[in-house]
């Protein structure tokens, strides 16, 4: 059912977001650290300024296929840019990344670190899916805990919004890399 409701409010909160980044403080993508930049749908229009301003040659979408079907790169248009794509499909409003996928995301973002090139972390709006996998990228790289991860990109991007479901995936993960490995 949750899925049927974010197909429903994609197009009203895409809208939502798009006059927010108009009329407020937001912005569309955040640099976190040298390697991981954290935004909102990365619409085609960007690419070369993500490519050649900000070094992209990662990007981790966040995002089902419907969301990014017509107005982002496709993986082979990403790719002909010279960059490689994630896809870690979250459903939006209510998902939470899985497990599995936050460790497939930090070890995508952790190669491109050792690479010396940067990776944009992307769902709809920048603020939860994404912001989760953001979250745990700073967790394995810093062994912060959730919270401190979560601060730290409240303090780069103030409107993320990391909920209840997905703080406690962030712990399971934080328990997994950082406790179980002391």
């Amino acid at each position: 059912m949750s899925g049927a409701v974010a197909r429903l409010l994609f197009l009203p909160t895409l809208g939502y977001n798009l006059l927010m980044e108009k009329v407020s403080r937001r912005r569309w993508f955040d640099r976190v650290d040298e390697t991981v930049v954290l935004g909102a749908l990365p619409f085609r229009s960007m690419t070369s300024q993500l490519v050649e301003t900000e070094n992209i040659r990662g990007v981790v979408t966040m995002n089902e296929e419907y969301e990014t079907k017509y107005l982002c790169n496709s993986a082979e248009e990403w790719r002909a840019a010279g960059v490689e794509q994630l896809r870690l499909s979250t459903v939006d409003l209510t998902g939470v990344p899985s497990l599995q996928n936050l460790h497939r995301g930090v070890a995508f973002a952790l190669q491109h670190r050792q690479q010396g090139t940067s990776v944009y972390i992307h769902c709809k709006a920048g603020r939860s899916r994404s912001a989760t996998l953001a979250a745990a990228y700073l967790i394995r790289l810093h062994r912060w805990t959730p919270e401190e991860a979560v601060r730290r990109l409240a303090a780069v991007r103030p409107h993320v919004l990391v909920r209840a479901a997905q703080l406690q995936m962030l712990q399971t993960f934080y328990q997994q890399v950082c406790e179980q490995s002391s």
